[in-house]
């Protein structure tokens, strides 16, 4: 159960109503408890999809590195919130079952390319250390260029903020 309430979706301020709406716009019509909670504090939930939508939606870096990054910052972080939502997109991105199921102990799986492995690398060496070695970096900033780079760096961040948020305020899963 979530440690605070969620934001009351009735609120019949305007602002509130508006951002209400776009969330659900960008969120394929629904209104996930993770926004439903940031909208206890509207200027948080704007400033969250906006950041969250751009290192999702509309970036140059290739769907199956994203989705990679997404499930092993939300393993790492024990955030299964995050992790059973994004294992529906990691396969729409092509990622078999192995691939996902795997990613628990991906050091030893055989079923990663190489670009798959330094991706997984640099995500775990930034969620865990934070401080990335130049090995790290040199291993995967070989097959990207400086945008993809700038991506990926955002989309391990952004996705280590969501698990932290999700986590201490224990927000629910959605009902199936």
């Amino acid at each position: 159960m979530a440690r605070i309430g969620y934001a009351d979706d009735s609120n019949p301020d305007p602002e509130f109503q508006k951002l209400a709406t776009q969330i659900k716009a960008e969120r394929g019509g629904r209104m996930l408890n993770l926004y439903k909670m940031l909208l206890n504090s509207p200027p948080v939930a704007q400033g969250w999809l906006n950041l969250l939508t751009a290192v999702r939606k509309k970036t140059v870096l290739k769907g199956r590195y994203r989705e990679l990054t997404i499930l092993l910052v939300a393993i790492i972080n024990g955030a299964e919130y995050e992790r059973t939502a994004h294992v529906p997109y990691a396969k729409q991105e092509g990622l078999s079952d192995e691939q996902v199921d795997s990613l628990y102990a991906w050091k030893t799986a055989t079923c990663y390319t190489d670009v798959d492995r330094a991706v997984l690398a640099y995500t775990e060496a930034m969620t865990q250390n934070v401080h990335v070695t130049d090995a790290t970096f040199a291993a995967v900033s070989q097959h990207f260029d400086q945008r993809e780079m700038t991506e990926l760096t955002a989309l391990v961040a952004a996705y280590n903020l969501v698990s932290r948020f999700l986590e201490a305020l224990a927000i629910d899963p959605e009902k199936k």
